[in-house]
């Protein structure tokens, strides 16, 4: 089975996520910091790595990865974060399973052509939620195996 991957357009996400699009409207690091902190959540839980894409302003396309986080990329001034999305599905979809999660359905619709599989904003959501509940879930066993 090839490695799995979620690639998230993060301000997709975060303008269809009430919560996260109310931050945003206050203050956008803390948007951002509040999809990220879901989204390596996730990855821990669920051991799919995830990369998070959000549209940048310099120079060159940036990326950014704590040890053990998730990948955070940046696009560059005149590309969007759709670009760095489809360039991933198109580079990669062929030799490991990605997922991509977008609200965009056009989007959507470009990974899919490129091999990949997609979710929207709420399906995001409820990947969360499940990979959250199955992570307690295996943590309410094993303590009771002890």
């Amino acid at each position: 089975m090839s490695e799995k991957f979620l690639i998230v357009d993060g301000h997709s996400i975060i303008f269809a996520w009430p919560e996260l699009r109310e931050l945003h409207g206050r203050k956008t690091a803390l948007a951002r910091e509040r999809l990220v902190k879901a989204l390596t959540e996730y990855q821990d839980y669920s051991g799919v790595r995830v990369v998070l894409v959000f549209d940048g302003k310099g120079q060159a396309v940036s990326e950014m990865t704590e040890p053990g986080g998730i990948q955070i990329f940046y696009s560059n001034a005149g590309r969007t974060a759709d670009d760095i999305v489809e360039r991933l599905c198109a580079r990669y979809a062929a030799k490991y399973t990605i997922t991509v999660a977008t609200a965009d359905l056009l989007e959507q619709q470009t990974a899919i052509s490129f091999g990949a599989h997609c979710t929207g904003a709420e399906g995001l959501r409820q990947l969360i939620e499940a990979a959250r509940g199955d992570f307690a879930a295996d943590l309410k066993r094993r303590r009771r195996d002890l």
